[in-house]
């Protein structure tokens, strides 16, 4: 077995023993289908890991907090679905460049107070970002959560996640610093530098 089939196993356990608040039970997994309506909705496809997610544990209803959002159909009541928030948020920021939303960013969880775990769908290995608008800048707005959605998977089933009233961490404080790039913000300067190396994306 590897290493993410172990994973999805754990994941898989404590979805069906654990309800996210706002979820009165597990929602059926997508089929392949609706998967592939989603990625052509989005213009690129998911990760091999979170579309397994929704594929085989379930559409949202499990995970940090709120849980994971469903994938591109919205439940009777609640906020939109992953695909459609993605969406709005492209939009928006399109109208507004004050605040402007990266590309392939998919919000897959809400924490609540406008904030939102998102994957970078663009990175090898699915960075999970914390966008945090609340100081109203969105330069400062991005942070990285988990250097992948699998370290990211472990921390909520193993407990450990900053998130945990138990921890008591702060919030993610390293910045993402693909936002600049992602956004087409970048000027050729690292922030606060003269060096003109490219930032990384993620």
């Amino acid at each position: 077995m590897t290493e993410n089939e172990q994973l999805l196993e754990r994941v898989a356990a404590k979805a069906r023993s654990t309800r996210p608040w706002g979820w009165a039970s597990l929602p059926a997994p997508v089929d392949g289908a609706t998967s592939a309506r989603a990625e052509a909705a989005l213009g690129f496809p998911l990760p091999a890991l979170l579309a397994d997610l929704y594929l085989r544990i379930g559409d949202g209803g499990f995970g940090p907090e709120y849980g994971l959002l469903p994938l591109l159909d919205s439940p009777p009541s609640g906020e939109p679905a992953a695909v459609a928030q993605y969406l709005a948020n492209r939009e928006s920021g399109a109208k507004d460049p004050d605040w402007p939303w990266p590309e392939g960013v998919l919000p897959i969880s809400h924490w609540g107070c406008a904030m939102y775990a998102c994957v970078d769908c663009r990175s090898p290995q699915a960075t999970v970002l914390l966008f945090e608008p609340n100081a109203g800048d969105a330069d400062h707005a991005w942070y990285v959560d988990a250097p992948s959605l699998t370290d990211w998977l472990r921390a909520w089933v193993d407990g450990a996640g900053w998130y945990e009233e138990a921890n008591e961490g702060p919030e993610p404080a390293a910045p993402w610093t693909g936002f600049p790039i992602r956004t087409g913000r970048w000027t050729g300067r690292r922030p606060g530098t003269t060096d003109t190396a490219p930032v990384e994306a993620s």
